[in-house]
């Protein structure tokens, strides 16, 4: 390794609030879609309320007017601790949010994120400040995963995107970096993977690849296949360090356990599932990569970092 790269990997980022700012210079003018980028994965699932029905798994729905099976439930959705503030400030740039609508609200138009259960806060929650305060960090925001939708509501809902954002929305037509998005005052942009999306405001779905597994050793395996993969060159590309639960009856093995959660088992793979991601960086371009709990092990900084040794 060259001294320059030497001294560029050993930078240190001062403000993990503001850390697109504090990239290099050489790297102002290159494509988001090269740079990489921590997410969080469920993004909202710390704010699940406990007295909400039950939206998945099917098998569990008719379960749901029993509390301690919401309690469950709620023990292994969650998959972040910390407000969306607080990921922000800690330096999470990409949103995983899953929408739906609650059958029976008496508001036509109100809707939840979901994980689970729906969680307390409904969509409208104040991102637009936060991107009005840091308009040098960019946020992408990934919209997927409707539930109890229709059209109607999908226009309420992309119209109250392009109002709460406005002018901070960066098009789908144009290469996102960070320079352009600067020059431009647009440092916001929304995935929304509906058929109906025919605005140039709105990206449409990025692909998400994850191990589909709570076994990290095949979490590792299938996203090393897709980071080995030909990919298209203009997009965005997200790989997901997390863990899924079973959807059949081998979810026993896990939600029965009393003393623990999804927090915990977590907790156990991470550190491993980062030092994988450390060293296929090495060998591969990564770009978005998510997880749950970003707020612990270091993770925002690790994946920040990457973006030095490649200068």
């Amino acid at each position: 390794m060259s001294k320059s790269k030497q001294n560029n990997a050993g930078a240190e980022i001062t403000n993990y609030s503001d850390w697109m700012s504090q990239l290099p210079p050489q790297l102002h003018n290159v494509p988001l879609f090269r740079l990489a980028i921590p997410g969080s994965h469920d993004s909202m699932s710390y704010n699940l309320d406990i007295n909400s029905s039950i939206v998945e798994p099917e098998r569990v729905k008719r379960f749901s007017k029993i509390y301690c099976v919401r309690k469950i439930v709620r023990r292994w959705a969650v998959t972040q601790e910390e407000t969306i503030t607080k990921q922000l400030d800690a330096g999470v740039r990409f949103f995983d949010m899953r929408i739906a609508r609650k059958p029976n609200d008496t508001n036509p138009t109100r809707l939840f994120f979901y994980h689970g259960l729906y969680t307390r806060t409904d969509v409208e929650v104040k991102l637009g400040v936060w991107a009005e305060k840091h308009p040098k960090e960019i946020l992408i925001l990934a919209l997927s995963n409707f539930k109890n939708t229709d059209k109607q509501l999908h226009i309420h809902l992309i119209n109250f995107i392009k109002t709460l954002f406005k002018a901070r929305l960066f098009p789908r037509s144009e290469i996102p970096t960070l320079k352009r998005c600067w020059d431009s005052g647009r440092n916001v942009i929304v995935s929304y993977d509906y058929s109906i999306n025919q605005h140039i405001e709105l990206w449409r779905k990025m692909t998400y690849y994850y191990g589909n597994s709570m076994d990290p050793t095949k979490v590792e395996a299938e996203l090393r296949k897709a980071l080995e993969k030909p990919r298209q060159s203009h997009c965005f590309l997200v790989c997901g360090l997390n863990l899924t639960l079973p959807s059949d009856v081998r979810i026993l093995r896990y939600i029965l356990r009393l003393c623990d959660n999804f927090a915990n088992t977590v907790q156990r793979s991470l550190p491993r599932l980062l030092q994988w991601v450390k060293e296929q960086a090495g060998k591969t371009p990564v770009n978005v990569i998510a997880s749950d709990l970003v707020t612990r092990d270091g993770f925002v900084p690790m994946i920040v970092r990457l973006n030095f040794s490649n200068i």
